[in-house]
């Protein structure tokens, strides 16, 4: 990876916000819902788990009224959580079948990792600017211009190859676990699974973009040195 013009200056509350309203809606409030509703409503496990997905649904919903635009990572994740909508309501409606389904969907969500190693661009290179950038028009076009590095491109497939594989190995090892553990146990550990993927692939992501990055400026210095 080459070393192009300094990204634009990160608003660091609007990140940080940004980061609890997503950790809180996707991971916190689905477990509280579940319990609440399962302990002290009698709500059927699948009931509860169906409404828990309504949490991130206004994630979603929050992220685009707030950058006042309907960016790509938006448009997948609206899609998924539609998918997954779907999916819930065809077949067997038990609380063990609905977290099978729902490990279908991480598992799509590798395959379509995957699946755009053939597009003009990888998914992950959406997933950058969502989580790198601030989502400013300054920070975006920084971050739309640096696909003009070959480097670049090479990471982003990478980190896409990775990130596929990664979520189709997850789901793979949730469904099994959904079939040898109790319910109450899976309902805290899928979404602990997710997300700590999740983390696990992030700061693995973060690494290797900077390993990345620094390769490219001794090569550029390199270069450099050896024009002079």
């Amino acid at each position: 990876m080459s070393a192009p013009d300094k990204p634009p200056a990160r608003s660091g509350p609007a990140a940080a916000v940004g980061w609890v309203l997503t950790i809180g809606l996707n991971v916190v409030a689905p477990i509280l819902t579940y319990n609440v509703l399962t302990g002290d409503h009698g709500w059927s496990d699948f009931a509860a788990l169906l409404a828990g997905s309504a949490w991130p649904v206004l994630d979603s919903a929050i992220m685009v009224a707030w950058r006042r635009r309907i960016d790509e990572f938006a448009v997948v994740t609206l899609v998924f959580l539609v998918i997954t909508a779907l999916v819930s309501l065809i077949g067997a409606h038990t609380a063990r079948a609905l977290l099978v389904k729902d490990s279908g969907i991480t598992g799509l969500f590798g395959l379509l990792c995957l699946a755009t190693l053939l597009a003009p661009r990888p998914l992950m290179f959406y997933f950058g600017r969502k989580f790198a950038t601030d989502g400013t028009p300054a920070s975006t076009a920084w971050w739309n211009g640096m696909w003009q590095y070959e480097g670049f491109r090479s990471t982003m497939r990478t980190m896409t190859l990775v990130w596929g594989v990664a979520y189709v190995a997850e789901a793979l090892l949730r469904v099994a676990l959904a079939y040898a553990l109790p319910t109450r146990t899976m309902v805290v550990l899928s979404p602990v699974m997710i997300y700590g993927v999740l983390g696990v692939l992030g700061v693995w992501t973060a690494w290797f973009g900077k390993r990345r990055a620094a390769e490219g400026a001794r090569r550029q210095a390199e270069a450099e040195a050896a024009t002079a």
